[in-house]
C-alpha cells in the first residue's frame, strides 16, 4: 500500500510539472509581433533563456517621478541587449513632480545610444490633479521627452483612464493601451492604437512570477516604434 500511495504521488507529481511547462500563452497561438515590459519587481531575469522565445521586444522601467531608478535597469538592459531582444525604456510619470525634474531623472538612465525603440511613458494617475491641470501637466512633458529625445515617445495607458482623462488627445502619438480581457480593446474615440497589452499575469521561460505582455495590433509592425538616432 505504501509503495502504491508513493507511486501516485509521483504520477501526480510528474503530471503538475508537465501541466506547467504545457502552458499555452498567448504568443502560441496567434501570429502577431509579442513582447513584455518589466521592472525590479521581477528579480532577477535569465535574459539567456528569455532571447530563445517568441518575444521580439522589451520595455524596461528605467525611472519614475523625479528621483526614482530602477535598480534592475542597467543589468537588464545589458543583458536584454546581449541575448537579441529589441530594447525600450520607460518612465513612469508623476504629474504633480516638476517636468523638467523628471525629464532630467529619465536622461540619466535612458541613453540614447542605448535604445532601440523609442522611449515609453507610462501614464496611469492624475496624482491629485484636476483633468484640465493633469492635462497640462502632461504635454508639457512630452514635448520636453520629444525635444530631448528628437522624437515623439510611445505613451502607455490602460483604457478607463484613457476614456476618461486623454479622449482626442492622443491623435499624433503611438500609444500602447493596457486591458487585461480576452477582447481586443475598443476605445470610446476609436483610437487606432498600435499595441495592446493583454495580460499583467502572463508566463515566461527565465522569468519568475509573472510578467506583462504586449503585442502590436493588427497592420502594425516593430519598425513603427524603433529609435531613430540622429
Amino acid at each position: 500500500m505504501k509503495r502504491i500511495l508513493i507511486l501516485l504521488t509521483c504520477l501526480l507529481s510528474m503530471s503538475l510539472a508537465f501541466a506547467q511547462s504545457g502552458r499555452v500563452e498567448c504568443e502560441d497561438t496567434c501570429s502577431h509581433i509579442h513582447g513584455i515590459d518589466l521592472s525590479h519587481y521581477q528579480g532577477n531575469v535569465f535574459w539567456e533563456t528569455v532571447g530563445q522565445t517568441k518575444m521580439a521586444y522589451v520595455y524596461l522601467k528605467a525611472t519614475e517621478g523625479g528621483s526614482r531608478i530602477d535598480d534592475k535597469y542597467k543589468q537588464n538592459i545589458d543583458l536584454a541587449h546581449r541575448y537579441g531582444l529589441k530594447v525600450g525604456s520607460y518612465h513612469f510619470y508623476r504629474p504633480n513632480i516638476p517636468q523638467e525634474t523628471q525629464l532630467a531623472n529619465f536622461m540619466t538612465q535612458c541613453r540614447p545610444g542605448d535604445q532601440d525603440l523609442i522611449p515609453m511613458i507610462d501614464i496611469e494617475t492624475r496624482s491629485g490633479l484636476g483633468k484640465a491641470e493633469f492635462r497640462d501637466s502632461l504635454f508639457k512633458f512630452l514635448n520636453l521627452v520629444e525635444k530631448a529625445y528628437k522624437q515623439k515617445p510611445l505613451v502607455y495607458t490602460y483604457t478607463n483612464f484613457y476614456n476618461i482623462n486623454l479622449l482626442g488627445m492622443l491623435d499624433n502619438y503611438k500609444v500602447m493601451i493596457a486591458q487585461y480581457t480576452r477582447n481586443e480593446p475598443v476605445l470610446n474615440d476609436h483610437l487606432d492604437f498600435i499595441m495592446w497589452q493583454y495580460t499583467g499575469k502572463g508566463h515566461l521561460d527565465g522569468i519568475n512570477g509573472y510578467v506583462d505582455k504586449s503585442r502590436f495590433m493588427g497592420r502594425h509592425k516593430l519598425r513603427e516604434i524603433r529609435f531613430r538616432h540622429h
